[in-house]
């Protein structure tokens, strides 16, 4: 079984910067590519950015291109999105994504595990 853990969350102000972390454990997890969404209330859930464990190949949302980065991190199967000039806008329910295997980066849909989301608050 595969688990996905995000942390970093918080609350900051318009024009801060904030480390969001995530990890995905399994046994025989060998992963392809992984990703960031989020959601605000009322709307639905949107592509933030991915990258493909193979050559480290990153895509971004034109909404946070130049201000986010997506990154692998230090462990196995470890991710990071540093957020940079953040708006309030950016405000939003942060989920950690990762998949053995997907045709469009940014289709959350091609994503099979997920996890349960951080918050991510920018006042203004």
């Amino acid at each position: 079984q595969v688990m996905v853990q995000e942390s970093g969350g918080g609350l900051v102000q318009a024009g801060d910067s904030l480390r969001l972390s995530c990890r995905a454990n399994g046994r025989t997890f060998s992963t392809y590519a992984m990703g960031w969404f989020r959601q605000a209330p009322g709307k639905k859930r949107e592509f933030v950015a991915s990258i493909i464990w193979d050559g480290e190949a990153t895509n971004y949302a034109d909404s946070v291109k130049g201000r986010f980065t997506i990154s692998r991190g230090d462990a196995k199967n470890s991710l990071t999105l540093q957020m940079s000039s953040l708006k309030p806008e950016d405000t939003a329910v942060y989920y950690c994504a990762a998949s053995r295997a997907l045709r469009n980066p940014e289709d959350g849909s091609g994503y099979g595990y997920w996890g349960q989301g951080t918050q991510v608050t920018v006042s203004s």
